[in-house]
């Protein structure tokens, strides 16, 4: 897996014009199944990947924190959420919540999360790969090929499939 993560950027940079052209082709005229097509690929993308072996999304970027997140995370910790914010994080560029540092704060030396039971939506629906609307991403996805072995995968299966 170091290997995978470690060629990953090169990989998607050689990639990035071919991927930037078929998503602006897919946003203009998606097929019919798309989000059908999409959560078909991420099933099979995550019977084979286990995100234990990578959590490249969670040493190298940060989530984004609803107020919902917030609330109940910090109920988890038995604390105010105003602590919970102040402890852990700032507010970005865009003016929202997400973490003070990275790699995130709750990553273990083994890749778990320790609040994984009450992590924050973000968390739970990276890489988005199976969003409905897919299409409405392409930015997104654009990005998280180059954090997410998986997501690579499945744009490259995606592209195989699906002919624009």
């Amino acid at each position: 897996m170091e290997d995978i993560i470690k060629n990953l950027p090169k990989q998607v940079k050689d990639r990035h014009k071919e991927n930037k052209t078929f998503f602006a082709k897919l946003k203009k005229k998606p097929p019919k199944q798309l989000d059908y097509i999409m959560q078909e690929l991420h099933e099979e993308e995550f019977e084979r990947t286990n995100c234990l072996e990578c959590a490249n999304c969670c040493k190298t970027t940060g989530p984004l924190f609803t107020d919902k997140d917030v609330d109940r995370i910090a109920k988890h910790f038995r604390m105010k959420p105003s602590k919970f914010i102040d402890e852990f994080l700032r507010v970005d560029e865009d003016n929202d919540y997400v973490l003070q540092s990275v790699p995130c704060t709750f990553l273990g030396a083994d890749n778990y999360c320790s609040i994984y039971e009450v992590r924050p939506k973000a968390c739970r629906e990276y890489p988005h790969t199976d969003r409905k609307k897919f299409q409405q991403i392409s930015n997104l996805t654009l990005k998280n090929v180059a954090i997410c072995p998986a997501a690579f995968n499945i744009v490259e299966e995606m592209k195989r499939r699906i002919k624009l």
